[in-house]
């Protein structure tokens, strides 16, 4: 994933597109940060699950940023948020829709032999590890509770 970062940075740069040569250093930079913490606690560099998790926490951090934004009435900054996760987003695999995330959370609730609602945790982490990047954790972990209540 790293390669493909610095390839789109270095042809954004060449195409002077400058909202997404900000917006892929801003990747570059959080990447670095979770090598550098990783280095100093003696671990390996960060791997591409690793990434996918740091993307996806950009994503969320610009659509909460853009929301307030529309409620500022700053409609000019949450369209320049909207662009970032577009461009973010071109890094992450296709993500689940509906139906397919409400089929894999009913096969791991099966699968697990889940009960009730204090095996809510251990599907999520199941469900994290297996599909890291593609799955709205937010959306799963309602479809679990429904399923195990």
């Amino acid at each position: 994933m790293r390669e493909q970062i610095n390839a789109a940075l270095k042809q954004s740069t060449l195409d002077k597109n400058k909202r997404k040569v900000s917006t892929l250093r801003l990747i570059n930079a959080a990447i670095l940060d979770r090598d550098i913490a990783a280095r100093g606690a003696g671990r390996d560099p960060v791997s591409d699950e690793d990434i996918l998790e740091i993307l996806t926490k950009m994503i969320r951090q610009r659509l909460e940023s853009a929301k307030t934004y529309e409620e500022g009435n700053r409609l000019d900054l949450a369209e320049q948020e909207l662009e970032e996760i577009a461009i973010i987003k071109a890094f992450l695999p296709a993500q689940l829709d509906e139906d397919e995330v409400r089929s894999a959370c009913a096969d791991l609730v099966k699968e697990t032999n889940a009960k009730g609602l204090r095996d809510i945790g251990r599907c999520m982490q199941t469900l994290k590890s297996r599909y890291q990047g593609r799955m709205d954790f937010g959306k799963a972990s309602t479809v679990v509770k429904g399923l195990l209540s």
